[in-house]
Parts: C-alpha cells; structure tokens; sequence
C-alpha cells in the first residue's frame, strides 16, 4: 500500500504542519504502508495558465515538476494533504498545485481512493484549510476519512501534543483503505459532481477517446 503526502508550507523543516504531516504518514507506516513526503516548495511548479491543452490532450503544456507529483499522487492509495493557513487560506504554493489539478478533478482521477487532509495556524482558518483540502480529496473522486487542524499561537512546542491524534489519523486512512470503507453522504457529492463532469468527458470524446471509454465502461456515461 503507497500513501503519499503532499506539503504546501514554504518553511521546509521548519514547518509545524510537515511534522503533522510526517506523523499521520508514520501512523500509516505502522500499519504497513509505505510513505513519501514531497514538499512543494522544493518544486517548480508553474501557475495554471487557463489554456485548455489538459483538457484537450490530457496533457499539460508546461514542462514541470507537477507531472512527478500527479503521478505519485495517481499511484497511490491514499493521499495526505498540509497546508498552513496563509491568509485565510492554503499556501500560494498549494493553491497553484491545486490550480493545476482542474484536469484531474473533470475525470475524477482518484476514484476509489482515501485521503485525509491536516492545517496548523496562530489563531484561526485551520478548519476552513482542513474543509477545502477534504473538498479537494471529494472532488478529485475520493473518500475522505478526517482531518486535524490546530490553532497553536506562537507557542512551537505546542504542535507535539498533537502526535498522538496525527499517528491515529494515519492509522485511520490505512483501515479505510484496507476494508474499502464506504461513505454515503461523501458518495453523493462525488456523484453529483461526476454528473457534472460526465459533460465535459463526452464533449471531449474524440480528443480524449480512451478516458470517455474508461466512463462508459464504469457506467458514469450511460
């Protein structure tokens, strides 16, 4: 089982939601899976330019390092996503990985898969950042089984109360993972959004023929 976690504060090491990250991943590793950790400010990763190639060719134009990620993310089976709160919201450098990922969201690339999604900030936002990475997760086609948010001030020892609930969290993803939990209420967003999206895989058909196959065959296009 490969989880992959995917990191969007700048401050590298420093970061206290990577070490959130870092322990939902040991919490999985416990349990057998095998992890990575990428950190997107180590990567060039450039803004989406609204050009429609993506979903023209399923292909993207810029020559990057989100095709490294997409992959990883695409291979594995579940997906841990951190992001401090930046004004109100995720990083600048989550927010142009997400930007990139309008392709994925139409074909719902993660069907079948997990997540679970992890923020730190000062005071406040943790919950909204923990919601819209979880959104995220749904969007892309795949179940979310929780989140952890924590609001620690400027105290910097006050993240490592957290180990506990962020290994358990990790734990938590690989149980979902390995019993395929299913999740009604999740299921019908997922749903609903696919209806939606059905749209734009038929009027892409004979650009993008094996993916409207690939629908058909799972009986999203009828």
């Amino acid at each position: 089982m490969e989880i992959i976690a995917i990191h969007g504060s700048p401050r590298g090491s420093r970061s206290r939601t990577r070490k959130l990250v870092q322990w939902v991943l040991e919490g999985a590793a416990r349990e057998g899976a095998d992890t990575n950790l990428l950190d997107l400010a180590d990567m060039k990763i450039t803004a989406c330019s609204a050009c429609d190639s993506c979903s023209l060719t399923g292909e993207c134009i810029h020559n990057d390092d989100f095709s490294m990620v997409f992959e990883q993310m695409c291979n594995a089976e579940g997906i841990v996503l951190g992001s401090p709160v930046y004004v109100d919201h995720v990083t600048g450098q989550m927010k142009v990985f997400i930007d990139r990922l309008a392709d994925a969201i139409h074909y719902q690339v993660c069907s079948g898969k997990y997540g679970c999604s992890v923020s730190t900030t000062a005071i406040s936002g943790g919950d909204v950042v923990v919601s819209y990475l979880n959104h995220l997760i749904n969007y892309l086609g795949g179940y979310s089984v929780g989140g952890l948010s924590a609001a620690l001030g400027d105290d910097q020892a006050s993240i490592m109360k957290l180990e506990p609930e962020a290994r358990s969290l990790g734990k938590r993803l690989v149980d979902a993972i390995q019993i395929k939990e299913f999740f009604p209420d999740q299921e019908e967003i997922i749903a609903e959004n696919r209806e939606y999206f059905a749209r734009i895989v038929e009027e892409n058909r004979s650009w993008r023929p094996l993916e409207y196959e690939t629908w058909v065959d799972r009986g999203w296009i009828q």
